[in-house]
């Protein structure tokens, strides 16, 4: 296994003991972190194992970040109709 795939398995088991925890402010700083270490850690699979296993960690790193996924495309989705409107 590449380090690359090693350092998203760590962050699938991080992500997942947090999910776990109690949070009062529903779990969005952890998903802001999340977030950011996450990122370059998919570019480094995209990098060190290739497309299709690049595109399975974002698949399964969309399903642990379900909620922020969610708000993103209503974002964009809201861009795109603002801009159709004119």
């Amino acid at each position: 296994m590449s380090p690359a795939l090693t350092l998203a398995c760590v962050w699938f088991f991080v992500a997942n003991v947090i999910a776990i925890l109690p949070s009062k402010h529903s779990h969005w700083p952890a998903a802001y972190a999340l977030i950011a270490t996450g990122l370059p850690i998919l570019a480094l699979v995209f990098w060190q194992d290739g497309g299709w296993i690049g595109l399975a960690v974002l698949i399964a790193a969309m399903s642990i970040l379900r909620w922020p996924v969610r708000y993103l495309l209503r974002w964009v989705r809201g861009l795109v109709l603002r801009t159709a409107e004119g």
